[in-house]
């Protein structure tokens, strides 16, 4: 198989920041994790499936399908992440956790039946990487295997820019012109406010990159949609009936091809055909 260049800016990221599990319990990236959850129990196959979490992390999401019965390879390029997953996986319910890349993958040709890719793509910078990736997940998945990817919007920054008041930072506000001119984002200052190499896309250059690679478009979601944008976020998530009712009004609006973009992060559903 060919090498490929890793990004140390992202690595040098991931070994310092918190970890994924804890991120996902704090702020807004609670209605990122919930969304995510529900958006895999609606499109994954039902257990003991087998699935591939390539990009995974230290297994946010590879831990809780595990919980559910599924049979779960963990893939990450951070050293940090798989050690972190294999010090929680005490009792070995994950089938294999990893150090590798999502464009290589040492696992067998019609292997899985899902592919996870929930950070790979928007971390390759490259059409060419980001094509080699997807194209793995093809090869590793078995005829109608499903394929569950993540992109940030193209928009991102920019919003969070204004929400946070970074916008007006010089700094991050040039940042921001090269992610809305370009969808390359780039921290030179490793600023840790400012997240890291990353590539943003729009709705529709992401399905056509998904697309080339040969998959089947299923749909494509605006995960969060506008309320990653919501004023006292802590309070609002803290009643019961009132995130019921987020969440069902998101799910109602998670297709408009009007907001998809507004929403922080983009996920994909496609096929193996």
């Amino acid at each position: 198989m060919p090498e490929f260049k890793v990004d140390r800016d992202v690595i040098q990221y991931y070994e310092k920041i918190e970890t994924e599990s804890d991120r996902l319990e704090k702020g807004t990236a609670r209605l990122e994790g919930e969304r995510t959850r529900e958006i895999l129990r609606r499109h994954l196959p039902a257990p003991p499936a087998r699935i591939l979490d390539a990009g995974g992390g230290p297994g946010a999401y590879a831990f809780w399908l595990a919980g559910r019965s599924y049979e779960v390879h963990l893939l990450d390029v951070v050293p940090r992440h798989i050690e972190q997953a294999k010090e929680r996986d005490k009792d070995g319910i994950l089938k294999s956790a990893e150090v590798g890349d999502a464009r290589t993958l040492d696992f067998e040709t019609h292997s899985m039946d899902a592919v996870l890719l929930m950070g790979p793509l928007y971390h390759l910078q490259e059409r060419p990487d980001r094509i080699a990736a997807l194209e793995e997940s093809l090869r590793v998945l078995k005829p109608g295997g499903v394929l569950i990817c993540a992109a940030i919007s193209r928009f991102a920054s920019f919003m969070d820019g204004m929400k946070q008041g970074y916008l007006f930072n010089p700094e991050f506000a040039r940042i921001v012109l090269k992610d809305l001119n370009e969808g390359r984002h780039e921290n030179p200052d490793m600023d840790p406010r400012y997240f890291t190499t990353a590539c943003f896309h729009r709705p529709e250059e992401f399905e056509e990159e998904i697309t080339a690679a040969g998959f089947d478009l299923v749909r494509t979601i605006g995960l969060e949609g506008p309320a990653w944008l919501l004023g006292k976020f802590d309070e609002l998530w803290a009643d019961e009936a009132k995130r019921k009712d987020l969440l069902a009004f998101l799910k109602l609006v998670e297709t408009e091809p009007s907001l998809i973009g507004v929403s922080a992060h983009i996920l994909s559903v496609a096929k193996a055909p």
